[in-house]
């Protein structure tokens, strides 16, 4: 085909596009465009809340099914197909089971005018450039809280927010939304003040609630009976997320860890320090330095001894 010809067949098909496009936005009357932006903000909202709970882990994995289905039906894999449309018939209903807890609680927001319900808190003016320096000051604080606290064998429990968003926990709690710092933190934790009792959720290196309740572990049997309340609640909340829970036994002064289902314990200050910066601050490095964190993570969990959450006394 010669040159010119296919020039003037693109040319026509931008022509015709742009011609298409004309139309359609003038048939836009100002109904339609208010009809956007309501729609679009209740988006805006509801994405909000779903951020705040683990909805959001959830609708990630819905939104990964629907792309395999789509690729699937595309390549006429009848199979896979078939399989995924008797899913999206009954995964609705299994949603609404599962979920239930969740979606009780968008509706609750959805019905509160308040914006700090909407879980639109946090910030406190932080910039996004200081937000290394804003977590290694945190856990510096953390580190010097904890080891106070251990000296004086007084219980905390402290909960450093990563990925999976934890709303629940944080409505059921004091919101606070403030600067760590070791006087706050002994000040919350000290005996018989009305928050001593509960955890304190960080997020984005602040305070942002204390006094919260987490949940219980998933097989509360096979944890060992010695164990106290402290202790059995940062493990439950380390299997529902990938947060990293920091104990101090009131009973003992012993610091630990809670991560993914298991308590390691008999942390000192500096070993805590060193051992959340490895894990938070290599979040927000290169690839080679996160390798590098998790392989200090290996031979800190190794050389810590007493890791096995079922061995562990009180």
């Amino acid at each position: 085909m010669p040159i010119r010809a296919e020039r003037e067949m693109d040319l026509e098909f931008v022509s015709d596009v742009w011609v298409k496009f004309v139309s359609i936005v003038s048939s836009i009357s100002f109904r339609d465009i208010i009809d956007i932006i309501i729609l679009a903000y209740i988006l805006y909202k509801l994405i909000k809340i779903i951020r705040e709970t683990r909805a959001q882990q959830l609708l990630t994995g819905i939104l990964i099914i629907v792309g395999v289905y789509l690729v699937a039906s595309w390549l006429q894999l009848k199979v896979m197909s078939y399989l995924l449309e008797n899913f999206f018939q009954i995964g609705i209903l299994a949603v609404i089971i599962v979920f239930q807890p969740e979606l009780r609680r968008i509706l609750e927001k959805m019905g509160q005018a308040n914006v700090k319900s909407l879980g639109i808190f946090g910030g406190g003016g932080y910039k996004a450039d200081d937000e290394a320096k804003n977590w290694d000051d945190t856990i510096e604080v953390i580190g010097e809280a904890v080891s106070q606290l251990s000296e004086t064998r007084t219980g905390a429990l402290i909960v450093i927010e990563r990925t999976t968003r934890l709303g629940e926990q944080i409505d059921n709690g004091t919101v606070m939304d403030c600067i760590p710092s070791v006087p706050t933190l002994g000040s919350i934790f000290f005996p018989k003040t009305p928050l001593h009792d509960g955890a304190v959720i960080i997020r984005n290196a602040r305070i942002i609630a204390a006094g919260c309740f987490l949940p219980t572990p998933q097989k509360e049997e096979r944890i060992n009976k010695q164990l106290g309340s402290r202790h059995r609640a940062a493990i439950g909340m380390s299997e529902n997320s990938d947060a990293i829970i920091v104990v101090v036994s009131e009973e003992t002064g012993t610091i630990s860890i809670a991560e993914n289902g298991e308590l390691t314990r008999g942390y000192t200050k500096e070993r805590i320090i060193k051992y959340l910066k490895s894990q938070i601050m290599a979040e927000k490095q290169s690839p080679d330095k996160k390798l590098l964190g998790k392989l200090f993570v290996r031979k800190e969990k190794t050389d810590g001894g007493e890791n096995s959450r079922e061995n562990q006394e009180e």
